[in-house]
């Protein structure tokens, strides 16, 4: 008995054996598989984040989004206002020259405009920065200096050419629709030196506001010429003039429409009245420095003009001779 029950546990463990052997085969495989299968996946992904990367990038510059690192700075240089520069003989004029007076025009009739009476400035110097634009009294501005050829001819200011090179044209900002003509301002070079100019004509853009363009002969006073533009200060003065205003009537004038225009007066001429049924009528200023009375309104009467610190000067009567200069003794006083 003892025998058949040794030999029957043999075949039972020969049994369970082989069996085992075969799950425990199984068993390892399958883990040996899950190892390989995780391994394998987490290197997929890292894989598939390397190659995307560039088609990230890509999609952000087609949208317009240049990445921070890609992007290039470029500098645009300003742009510059283009000026004559053409050889000019030497200057023989001082740095710091007393602004001439304006000449009459040939035909002028002088000592004759009639009565001229001085009336006592308007309030304080305070009252005349309220009549001032763009130009005020007692202010420094900046700005640069270009300088033109034909400064000499008739600008927009309507003057006659000037008997010497002191001129500038104004920028239109400070031009102010005719305002600043006749205004006398000084000028100061990065050189040091100091001109008086007198304003006849208008500068356009590309001029920039502050911007004052001058005679060649002025602008060599402040800079060479080969500079082409120069920084600047320049104010608003009041010079030592001889003589009283002028009063000129506009070619075409007669008792039903005219154009006056006030010349030599010593400082900026805001408003210009004429003595018509009723009082005084203020008349508009056209940009070619004319005011002007469209309906003849007050032609060949009295004259009332007021300057920016508040002063007025009445002339007249003065008859309406188109195109001549009138002299009169009124001038505007010195600030």
């Amino acid at each position: 008995m003892r025998a058949t029950r040794q030999y029957d546990q043999g075949r039972r463990l020969r049994w369970w054996r082989g069996p085992g052997v075969a799950v425990a085969v199984i068993a390892v495989a399958g883990l040996a598989y899950l190892v390989v299968s995780t391994a394998f996946h987490s290197t997929s992904r890292t894989s598939a984040a390397t190659v995307n990367a560039p088609d990230a990038t890509t999609a952000a510059t087609d949208a317009g989004n240049t990445p921070r690192s890609q992007a290039s700075a470029t500098t645009v240089p300003s742009p510059t206002t283009p000026v004559s520069a053409l050889p000019m003989s030497p200057a023989t004029s001082t740095p710091t020259v007393a602004a001439p007076r304006t000449p009459t025009a040939a035909g002028s009739d002088k000592g004759t405009a009639g009565s001229a009476t001085t009336r006592p400035k308007a309030g304080s110097a305070s009252s005349g920065a309220s009549l001032a634009g763009m130009i005020k009294p007692g202010q420094t501005r900046t700005g640069m200096a270009t300088y033109y050829q034909g400064a000499q001819n008739t600008g927009a200011c309507s003057f006659d050419p000037s008997p010497d090179h002191l001129t500038a044209a104004m920028n239109e900002a400070d031009y102010e629709g005719s305002n600043a003509c006749g205004a006398y301002v000084q000028v100061q070079g990065s050189n040091g030196a100091t001109i008086t100019v007198r304003v006849t004509n208008l500068c356009p853009a590309p001029c920039r506001a502050g911007q004052l363009d001058l005679d060649p002969e002025a602008y060599k006073l402040l800079a060479p010429l080969q500079t082409g533009q120069t920084p600047i200060t320049w104010k608003l003065v009041s010079p030592n003039l001889s003589g009283g205003i002028d009063i000129r009537y506009k070619t075409g004038s007669s008792q039903w429409w005219c154009g006056i225009q006030v010349i030599n007066q010593r400082n900026p001429v805001v408003r210009l009245e004429v003595l018509a049924s009723g009082g005084w009528k203020a008349l508009p200023r056209a940009s070619y420095n004319y005011f002007l009375s469209t309906q003849g309104s007050g032609c060949g009467g009295q004259i009332r003009v007021t300057d920016i610190y508040g002063q007025r000067l009445t002339v007249g009567p003065l008859p309406i001779k188109a195109d001549v200069t009138q002299a009169t003794t009124a001038q505007f006083a010195r600030h």
